[in-house]
């Protein structure tokens, strides 16, 4: 009932066809993120009303519970499966986690104007898998708004004209590319410590300044958006408390861009739009799908250990989850 009720309208759906994004109002409440952020800052070892703590900009902590995100935001999960097939969308790698991803900014740049082409975060989601145009692994970004976010304030920045740019380019290379966009010839076994983010950051670069969205908005806003949104963190100029997740949505199987009924999802008529065509006939990954270990699970490992410690220290007690760890760096 609720899922039917919380469907996407035609106006969104077009909406997403034509940027790629889409933002949801009231997908959750201020009590529902009040409580899942009770212990965030004593696991970040910083005091929220002591700026002089925030010792690091952005942190992407490590996660200790997940949960479903039909039971936690059912307006959220119905406008996703608006956006895929429901019956492709996996719920065990579906979820929604406790790692947070605080942006605090710094001193250095307090009330310091960076234009998004200056950025030096731009990339594509998906650092845990090589990338194919069909992959399945991240079939659609979810950043849902834990704390309130204005104009200014580390807001999360997209860019939606270069999907098209970055759909070509998996459709130029069957063979699969990096998370970090190298091709498999620039970089064989897609090593870590030969990614860079000059690809997507030169990217960003060439666009002009009316090509940009800030994801600005209130607790329990939830921005969906195409699995090839080029986007990046930003200055958060203003030094306001800025927390957000950036889970993933898999799905079962990869994408189809060749269905003899036509039968596509919003996501997939959306890149196919991107790429300007109706359809992919004999298109075919010419590689081996393959699960990568990011750097960031090592250094993830660390933190989560150091968090335990102190929320063991102030007697604050945590459940612990089992559920696998899927969810990329933003």
């Amino acid at each position: 009932m609720a899922e039917s009720e919380h469907q996407l309208d035609q106006a969104q759906i077009d909406h997403f066809l034509e940027h790629g994004w889409i933002k949801l109002s009231n997908c959750f409440s201020k009590e529902q993120a009040a409580e899942l952020q009770s212990t965030m800052w004593t696991r970040l070892g910083m005091d929220p009303n002591d700026i002089g703590t925030w010792h690091t900009e952005r942190t992407n902590m490590p996660w200790f519970k997940a949960f479903s995100i039909s039971t936690f935001s059912p307006k959220a999960w119905a406008a996703i499966n608006s956006l895929l097939a429901p019956s492709t969308i996996n719920p065990e790698v579906s979820t929604w986690k406790d790692g947070f991803i605080v942006n605090l900014g710094t001193p250095s740049g307090h009330n310091k104007l960076i234009k998004p082409q200056d950025l030096k975060g731009w990339h594509v989601d998906g650092d845990f898998f090589v990338h194919y145009l069909d992959s399945p692994e991240q079939a659609l970004l979810v950043i849902p708004l834990w704390t309130d976010i204005v104009p200014g304030g580390g807001g999360t920045m997209i860019c939606p004209p270069a999907i098209a740019t970055v759909a070509k380019h998996l459709h130029d290379n069957p063979e699969g590319v990096s998370p970090r966009m190298a091709t498999r010839a620039q970089n064989p076994g897609f090593k870590t410590e030969l990614q860079n983010l000059d690809w997507t950051n030169n990217l960003a670069a060439s666009f002009p300044d009316d090509a940009f969205v800030e994801a600005t908005g209130v607790v329990g806003d939830v921005y969906l958006l195409h699995p090839l949104m080029l986007h990046s963190a930003s200055n958060n100029m203003l030094r306001k408390v800025r927390v957000i997740t950036n889970p993933p949505v898999s799905i079962k199987e990869p994408f189809c861009f060749e269905r003899a009924d036509a039968g596509y999802s919003v996501v997939e008529r959306k890149t196919l739009k991107a790429l300007g065509r109706e359809s992919l006939p004999g298109w075919r990954i010419q590689g081996e799908r393959q699960m990568l270990v990011p750097e960031r699970v090592r250094i993830q490992q660390e933190m989560k250990r150091k968090e335990e410690e102190r929320l063991r220290s102030l007697g604050e007690g945590v459940e612990f989850s089992e559920v696998k760890e899927v969810a990329p760096v933003a």
